[in-house]
């Protein structure tokens, strides 16, 4: 975590709202969270972005958690011409045709279950962890569930955080 400023901070720091608001969006689909940040700018160290990140997603409600997942695409399905998704989820690149199958049945399980898709933060995780994740996940209660997709958004919403404002080419 960088506890300093970036040249990549400062012009997200210096962007017109209306452009700081598509970047944040970019990174989480909820706009609560978005309109939160945005009001907080500027930010004097990415660390202090991280930090209000948090805090805006352990104040979103069910209905902005909902926002936030519609914007994520199943797991081993990501949004064509996305790079961002297809990156995030590049463990299934590799994955057999047999584990893309059992990965689509389960996420079609854990949606009809829990009414949303299955969110992990895919970032370093194989197939196999991503379908161990699921199949362990899909027997919890639906608030135990939005608990553990808060914890998860938080980490996806951190990791494009950063390569928001910590990479030159941001």
């Amino acid at each position: 975590m960088t506890s300093t400023s970036t040249p990549a901070l400062a012009r997200f720091n210096a962007f017109e709202d209306s452009t700081a608001q598509a970047a944040l969006h970019e990174v989480c689909a909820s706009s609560a969270w978005g309109s939160k940040l945005l009001v907080q700018r500027p930010y004097a160290t990415v660390e202090a972005l991280f930090a209000a990140s948090d805090a805006a997603m352990a104040e979103l409600t069910a209905e902005d958690l909902a926002e936030a997942m519609a914007g994520h695409p199943p797991i081993g399905r990501p949004k064509p011409g996305d790079p961002t998704s297809s990156r995030e989820q590049s463990g299934m690149a590799g994955a057999s045709d047999a584990l893309r199958t059992e990965m689509l049945e389960l996420n079609l399980a854990y949606q009809e279950k829990f009414g949303h898709v299955f969110l992990i933060c895919a970032t370093g995780r194989t197939g196999d962890q991503m379908r161990d994740a699921v199949r362990e996940r899909i027997g919890n209660s639906p608030e135990q569930e939005r608990e553990i997709v808060r914890t998860e958004l938080g980490k996806i919403n951190r990791i494009r955080l950063a390569r928001l404002v910590e990479e030159e080419n941001a």
